[in-house]
């Protein structure tokens, strides 16, 4: 029925424990099936549900939350050779995917039609549709285009006994019964396993893009000058900040001369028509909040400084293990959650270097240590670095925010979940699941887990 899409090899089970996380689930799977159909992946699961086997759903295996971690008695369901674009509608602004589609191939298909997917992972050119799909993802335009379920108009989902599900609409309006798109959006493979996807597309819009770079003597500095640019209505496509921690590893990860001691810095991107008006408007925010400002309408040039902070976590893997975080708050509170993580810094005696989606207050603290894999090659998280985390998850709450922004709940954030939720909406999420998967075959262990 599978043939040869089931690997049994060793190298295979291995791969599909971990994800970009630097964590790995205990034990192996049992298998991969590298489905290239939704018949395959209805035949896996029908096999699955019969017999009660685990499955764990895997695209490019570049998550942060190892929800897509397959470890002993499951099998590994990889959707990464399903990547067909099935359909173009320049007319109603459309496109039809398979789910292991690369974000940045997807782009460059969609070019040729003078259109464009606006979700922009610092990851696109190695991460999948349909694991932006699954965990929710955002990225570096969210602050303008919005993130993933902004630009989901319908989806294929194979349900845990093999039944295939349409939801969502090809029109722009539909409120047909209820939006199980939506539900579906975020939920890391508990419901089903997303085959297909209608996305929601945008023109190419002329105009030029100009490319801000600020530097400050502090973060909590340039994290008030990013709130100052929100507060005045004008709307990057892009902000970025880099704290100084975060600067100084990816300057020395890219072999650039090392920054100043201390220093943070606020990458802006601006496009269409009013660009340069934008760009003009925002730097002068930058320089009156005490940034070092450079401009350049060069799009090389801008996509050179934008590569730095594409090159975050390349730089952070380089420092060690990493806990890679999360957290989002209110934009005007950025500066007050900077203050926090220097506060746990202190507290812990930890360094955590962090970068930020700054236009959408979108925070990603790293907890960098050293461990070594136990017999299991499973890398445990030190009870100082834990007891980090916490407090970091509860100042974010504090301030309004929230445990995750785009990256999922997974297993590494699962016991904290019910502290954002509360009981009473934990439950009604848990019975969700068993809704769409009475037997609780699907990723298991994953998200709701007391």
């Amino acid at each position: 029925m599978l043939g040869d899409r089931v690997d049994v090899s060793f190298d295979a089970r291995r791969a599909a424990r971990a994800d970009k996380s630097g964590h790995a689930a205990a034990g192996l799977p049992i298998a991969v099936v590298h489905a290239e159909s939704v018949e395959d992946v209805q035949a896996t699961l029908r096999v699955a549900t019969a017999t009660r086997t685990p499955v764990v759903t895997r695209g490019a295996g570049t998550g942060l939350a190892g929800a897509a971690n397959a470890g002993d008695g499951e099998i590994a369901l990889s959707l990464r050779g399903m990547d067909r674009v099935l359909e173009v509608r320049p007319d109603d602004l459309l496109a039809v995917v398979e789910p292991g589609i690369l974000n940045a191939v997807l782009n460059e298909r969609l070019a040729e039609h003078g259109l464009w997917w606006a979700p922009d992972p610092a990851s696109r050119a190695i991460s999948t549709v349909g694991g932006n799909i699954a965990t929710g993802a955002g990225g570096l335009l969210c602050a303008k285009y919005g993130a993933v379920r902004d630009a989901v108009l319908a989806l294929d989902v194979v349900l845990a006994d093999g039944r295939l599900l349409r939801v969502g609409h090809r029109t722009v309006k539909g409120v047909t019964g209820l939006d199980l798109t939506s539900l579906l959006i975020g939920s890391e493979g508990t419901l089903g396993v997303i085959v297909g996807a209608t996305l929601k597309l945008r023109r190419i819009i002329p105009g030029e893009t100009c490319t801000i770079a600020a530097t400050f003597t502090g973060v909590r500095d340039a994290a008030a000058a990013a709130a100052a640019v929100t507060a005045t209505g004008a709307q990057p496509a892009i902000m970025e900040l880099l704290d100084a921690a975060s600067l100084a590893a990816i300057h020395a990860h890219l072999g650039l001369d090392a920054p100043p001691p201390g220093t943070a810095q606020v990458t802006v991107q601006t496009d269409g028509a009013t660009a340069a008006d934008d760009a003009a408007v925002i730097a002068r925010v930058l320089t009156g909040s005490g940034g070092r400002v450079a401009i350049t309408r060069d799009p090389t040039e801008g996509e050179r400084l934008l590569a730095v902070r594409r090159a975050f976590h390349g730089a952070m893997e380089r420092l060690g293990t990493t806990l890679i975080e999360d957290v989002s708050v209110p934009r005007s509170a950025l500066p007050a959650m900077f203050d926090e993580i220097s506060r746990i810094e202190r507290e812990y005696g930890l360094v955590i270097p962090t970068v930020a989606h700054a236009g959408d207050g979108n925070l990603h603290p790293n907890f960098v240590f050293e461990a070594e894999p136990d017999s299991a090659g499973v890398v445990e998280v030190p009870p100082r670095v834990w007891e980090a985390a916490d407090a970091l998850f509860r100042a974010a709450l504090a301030l309004g925010g929230t445990l995750t922004g785009e990256h999922g709940v997974g297993t590494l954030k699962s016991r904290w979940l019910a502290d954002e939720l509360g009981d009473d909406q934990w439950e009604i999420q848990r019975r969700i699941t068993g809704v769409f998967d009475p037997d609780g075959i699907l990723n298991p262990g994953k998200v709701f887990l007391r």
